[in-house]
């Protein structure tokens, strides 16, 4: 059972930055992304979220990765328009998938009271499922939104270029039940503005 967020329930965006939709670098020459709505379904959530004066967190990209368009030093990771933070929010800069490794985000977390995370951002399989499988492991209450995320195509090692869509997928179907649990935009928003009654989720143990 979901109960309905409270002030120890702290909404995450992850990497919300410009250099995400750089389908060329992340994905190849027939790179492509899913979820084309996953911004509008992040900004309303955030909305929502603002509006009930509830914590919000961000986590910003720094790459070490030379050509990378998600260096804090480009245009290109700057955050997207409408995801811009605020001196109330916890924000935290990280250089690799995690957003708990070698930042402060674990403690500023604990600090605020937060006990719950709804975790939004990109991308789902890498930096998003890093980042939701620690914070399972510590202890938070984690939630993943999951059409408020999305990923690129990704080649493997034997040159298979794997949709979008199912990397995002099997990324969801690995954490949910396990690490988090799936739910969808309209989930967090009723449960955040409390128009929805509680959730019942079926919860896998290991």
């Amino acid at each position: 059972m979901i109960r309905q967020f409270d002030s120890s329930t702290a909404l995450l965006l992850i990497d919300v930055q410009k250099g995400v939709n750089d389908t060329t670098y992340y994905g190849g020459p027939s790179g492509r992304r899913n979820n084309l709505s996953a911004e509008d379904n992040m900004c309303s959530i955030l909305i929502e979220w603002r509006k009930a004066g509830r914590q919000v967190a961000f986590t910003k990209h720094d790459s070490r990765e030379e050509n990378s368009p998600l260096k804090l030093s480009l245009e290109s990771g700057q955050q997207l328009e409408g995801f811009e933070t605020t001196v109330d929010d916890i924000v935290i800069e990280k250089d690799v998938n995690s957003g708990f490794i070698g930042t402060s985000l674990e403690l500023d977390l604990r600090r605020a009271g937060i006990q719950r995370l709804v975790a939004v951002g990109f991308f789902t399989n890498v930096c998003v499922e890093t980042t939701v499988r620690m914070a399972g492991n510590m202890g938070f209450d984690t939630y993943l939104v999951h059409d408020a995320c999305a990923t690129m195509n990704s080649v493997g090692h034997d040159g298979t270029d794997y949709d979008p869509d199912l990397v995002h997928n099997m990324a969801i179907a690995s954490l949910h039940g396990e690490f988090c649990t799936a739910i969808t935009t309209q989930d967090a928003l009723g449960l955040c503005t409390g128009d929805a009654h509680d959730l019942d989720r079926v919860q896998g143990n290991e």
